[in-house]
């Protein structure tokens, strides 16, 4: 396998290209019509949501909290979201309110799936007290 195939292939798997686009780049390279020039593809989408937190507690005992969240399963949140009864999302609502969170999970629809995970992948939060570090991101 030439290293222009093999480049090919590397970004389909890694998601920067489509299949469609593989297709098309390998069936150049296959017509030999000289040299093909590989565009460079969009950023890779993210597979992962991390929170990462460390902190001491008053003792001066280290925690370390690491989650890794897959982006599928947000996916199939936000999809579930859809079939939660109208009574029990006014009372998810309302419970969020009282905490500070004006958000409306009625907005949540598999519509603006693809448009909330492209928002997510650009989110980055860190915060960094004296005891306690919190990273949030997409990776």
């Amino acid at each position: 396998m030439n290293a222009d195939r093999r480049r090919i292939l590397d970004m389909l798997a890694d998601g920067r290209i489509s299949a469609e686009e593989a297709d098309r780049l390998i069936a150049a390279l296959d017509r030999d019509a000289g040299p093909v020039t590989v565009l460079p593809a969009a950023k890779a989408r993210a597979k992962y949501l991390r929170v990462a937190v460390e902190t001491t507690d008053h003792r001066g005992v280290p925690s370390n909290v690491n989650v890794r969240v897959p982006m599928q399963v947000l996916r199939a949140g936000v999809r579930l979201a859809g079939v939660i009864p109208p009574q029990a999302r006014d009372k998810v609502n309302a419970a969020l309110r009282e905490r500070g969170m004006d958000f409306d999970i009625n907005q949540l629809k598999p519509e603006n799936l693809d448009d909330l995970v492209d928002q997510l992948e650009e989110l980055t939060v860190n915060v960094d007290q004296e005891a306690t570090k919190v990273r949030v991101y997409c990776e």
